[in-house]
């Protein structure tokens, strides 16, 4: 994991967790996990392809969703209802965004898919040979734990689009 991409997505959480929530936050020692990662209550999961390839692990424990999710909805909330998830979900995808547009300004497009939102804790998801950077931010809101399973792709001068895309095989000769 290359350390150059873990400033994009702490000055786009910044960023973002400022002028959503008006909270801010703290950044506490980074770590590299190469073991599995472990799932937190809420976890937002977004890919990026590009490059730069591998994945984002926004994770927090209940009562930091709840907080967040009742900031940003302007109500207090009592449980993780399907608005709540939404806005939990949508709170990674634009720091994810914001962070791409970093990257892009430094000279890596990246190109990042649709949120999923991931709740229970203790589940265990793979990120197989890519190694993790982590990196909690601390606030008034709570512990927001960034994990980043990250790597420059090898092929990183061709664009998305670029990519050949394999011939549809004809099924029909047995």
């Amino acid at each position: 994991m290359n350390v150059k991409f873990l400033n994009p997505f702490v000055e786009a959480a910044h960023e973002v967790l400022r002028i959503e929530t008006k909270f801010s936050l703290q950044r506490g020692e980074l770590s590299l996990e190469k073991n599995a990662y472990q799932t937190d209550d809420v976890t937002v999961i977004i890919s990026l392809i590009g490059a730069v390839e591998g994945t984002v692990f926004y994770s927090m424990d209940h009562k930091t969703a709840l907080n967040l999710a009742s900031t940003i909805l302007t109500e207090e909330l009592k449980t993780l209802d399907n608005l709540a998830q939404s806005g939990i979900a949508e709170l990674g995808n634009v720091i994810t965004g914001r962070a791409s547009v970093k990257l892009a300004d430094a000279g890596y497009e990246v190109t990042i898919s649709p949120p999923a939102l991931l709740l229970g804790s203790g589940g265990t998801i793979s990120t197989l040979d890519f190694p993790r950077l982590t990196v909690p931010l601390i606030g008034e809101c709570g512990r927001i734990m960034i994990h980043l399973a990250l790597r420059e792709n090898p092929n990183r001068s061709q664009k998305t689009p670029q990519i050949p895309v394999p011939p549809v095989p004809d099924l029909g000769k047995a």
